[in-house]
């Protein structure tokens, strides 16, 4: 299994062997119940999709809840693909636990970023704004914005004030400090995008290094 679904727990710091501090984000993985599998002969590729957190039957369509009575599964929150590794077998029903993991050097992390409204250049792209003292009359505005002339229009892609967060962005090798098994805990180091109790799919890194 390339991946599992978890939630943002916290960040702390531990000591490694050496006695040095790391700090670390805490992240549960799983355990996530295999919902359905995909075949290369029906879908043309191997995958299994996972399911994470309860929900309450009565929070979903009928069609959605009837797909989790048919395998004897509780209803899930999330669901998410993720691709099996070469040879690996796996059925409904089976649950994956943060033990994939075991051996793992790196692994990358996506989230949702923290939503922070609509916000100004200066606090969205850290622009330095105009003069504060002096008579200036253009603190923290954007300033020119395109030519007065030639070619006459605001280039697209222009840096200006907008909604800022609530974006998808993810964390690339991430260093695993420890698995927890019995406490289906991840701890990874550095910073994880997202807020606390933020939903994070956690997938073995492709680009190490």
């Amino acid at each position: 299994m390339q991946g599992l679904i978890g939630k943002k727990i916290g960040m702390t710091q531990v000591w490694d062997a050496q006695g040095k501090r790391v700090v670390v984000t805490i992240l549960e993985a799983g355990p996530c119940p295999v919902v359905q599998l995909k075949a290369v002969a029906k879908d043309g590729y191997a995958a299994a999709q996972l399911g994470f957190g309860p929900q309450q039957a009565r929070r979903m369509s009928k069609a959605e809840a009837t797909r989790f009575e048919k395998v004897g599964l509780e209803p899930c929150r999330t669901l998410r693909e993720f691709r099996l590794d070469n040879g690996e077998a796996c059925k409904v029903g089976d649950q994956v636990t943060v033990g994939i993991f075991d051996g793992v050097a790196m692994v990358d992390v996506s989230a949702t970023t923290k939503g922070r409204g609509f916000a100004g250049v200066v606090r969205r792209y850290r622009m330095a704004g105009g003069p504060m003292t002096h008579g200036g009359h253009s603190k923290r505005r954007v300033g020119g914005i395109g030519a007065r002339d030639l070619p006459g229009w605001v280039h697209k892609g222009k840096r200006m004030p907008g909604h800022m967060g609530a974006v998808t962005r993810k964390a690339r090798n991430l260093a695993v400090v420890q698995v927890r098994k019995d406490d289906n805990l991840l701890l990874v180091r550095g910073a994880v995008p997202g807020p606390v109790g933020g939903l994070v799919l956690i997938s073995k890194a492709l680009l190490k290094g």
